[in-house]
């Protein structure tokens, strides 16, 4: 049997250099799929679709609220050519009433130990319009090394540097942040993998740079030791969401390789102020996801918050516009208070409004998001940043003896330029 699996195109941040991961979602579905399903992975952000005849089915995975308009063209496409669509991932859950609408089949939930079955039903001519998992988890011993393999690699590079590969080592939130739907797609409670199956995953990547996407790693302090431990012999570079604010979390977290956070600032506290000084002073790079528009915001108020921001030599910075995404307490409230101004999710890109502001208008919350990347990054751009932080890991690198580029002649450069 034949799957061709795709990964729909999205409008990108229009202030930010675009640039493209590897994808996590596919690969992780990949994993779960049956060993003698044929896999041909489409990522539409780096390639263009071109349809496979010979496919038995289509899956269209969807990660994002706004990949969904293009979502359903690609469906039309496929269906229009009597080729049948199975639509999952974490966008389709939050969107199932209309993803419905489009698709052949629609799988909610998580797909570990589940994708036999759907195969089996597709198989035998009873393909369901449902497959109903949600908050139905299955064992998390179950996830497995996800299938990359599926990736054409070549295609994830940015002027000659390879993008970071994404991996998991748990699911689960038990924080239930008022703009974030975790709660809502992989429950409250915190689920580790077993640390031997994360470092076997994170050992059979052959790229050492690494993305840990899990939605915090603030959780369990003594997983987190166990697992920093057993990451350091691995000698991997890599980057991650809040990180637990412990002494000896953030020394482990450096030694095990940790290059850079992201790390939410809503305010200019000293509590944020002291936790971005102390991943600094483990040599931890930060970069700040910052989201305007908050009911506390007025334009003084996010003046100050980006002054803030340059005054603690904040490495990088993401500004986005608070967006209410189903399922989310924000857009729970904001619904209650009818002010949600949108339903068109090719704006829900996180660089649109979207909903009324409290202190001011739509127009003054989208000009003060422009001069926020402006105003952040008027000192030489968001590639002078970013060139900053590579240069800090390729220097970890080269001490540690696992440096690579492709060019001999520019390695030997920049070790010299670092000795």
């Amino acid at each position: 049997m034949k799957i061709q699996l795709v990964y729909p195109s999205w409008p990108k941040l229009e202030k930010q250099t675009e640039f493209h991961l590897p994808p996590h979602g596919p690969v992780v579905l990949a994993a779960a799929l049956p060993h003698d399903v044929d896999v041909d992975f489409v990522d539409e952000n780096v390639e263009t679709l071109q349809i496979d005849q010979t496919a038995d089915m289509a899956a269209i995975s969807v990660m994002l609220t706004c990949q969904l308009p293009r979502a359903f063209e690609v469906a039309g496409l496929y269906r229009k050519t009597g080729i049948p669509v199975i639509f999952g991932g974490i966008a389709v859950m939050l969107h199932a009433d209309q993803v419905m609408e489009h698709a052949d089949s629609v799988f909610l939930g998580e797909a570990e130990g589940r994708m036999e079955a759907v195969i089996e039903d597709f198989k035998n001519g009873g393909l369901k319009k449902v497959y109903h998992y949600m908050q139905d988890f299955p064992d998390i011993g179950l996830v497995g090394t996800a299938r990359r393999e599926i990736l054409k690699r070549d295609l994830y590079n940015y002027r000659g540097i390879q993008m970071l590969d994404l991996v998991h080592a748990s699911r689960g939130c038990k924080f239930n942040c008022f703009p974030c739907c975790n709660g809502f797609l992989g429950g409250r409670q915190f689920r580790p993998r077993p640390i031997d199956k994360v470092i076997r995953e994170m050992e059979a990547i052959p790229n050492n740079r690494l993305f840990i996407v899990d939605n915090s790693l603030a959780h369990d302090k003594k997983w987190l030791m166990e697992l920093f431990a057993a990451m350091i012999p691995l000698k991997k570079k890599w980057v991650s969401h809040p990180l637990m604010d412990d002494d000896d979390v953030l020394k482990l977290a450096a030694d095990a390789g940790c290059w850079y956070v992201y790390q939410a600032v809503f305010d200019t506290s000293k509590v944020i102020e002291t936790r971005i000084k102390r991943l600094k002073d483990h040599g931890i790079g930060v970069e700040g996801t910052i989201i305007l528009g908050t009911d506390d915001h007025d334009e003084n108020e996010i003046k100050k918050l980006v002054d803030f921001l340059m005054h603690i030599n904040l490495d990088m910075a993401e500004f986005t516009i608070l967006t209410p995404f189903p399922k989310s307490p924000i857009r729970e409230k904001f619904k209650r208070q009818n002010r949600i101004t949108s339903n068109d999710w090719s704006k829900y890109t996180c660089d649109n409004v979207v909903f009324q502001p409290k202190n001011m208008t739509a127009e003054t919350l989208k000009s003060l998001y422009n001069d926020a990347w402006d105003t952040f990054y008027s000192d030489g751009g968001y590639q002078t940043k970013m060139g900053e932080l590579f240069f800090k890991v390729m220097k970890k690198e080269i001490l540690d003896g696992t440096y690579k580029r492709y060019n001999p002649k520019r390695k030997r450069q920049f070790h010299k330029a670092v000795s």
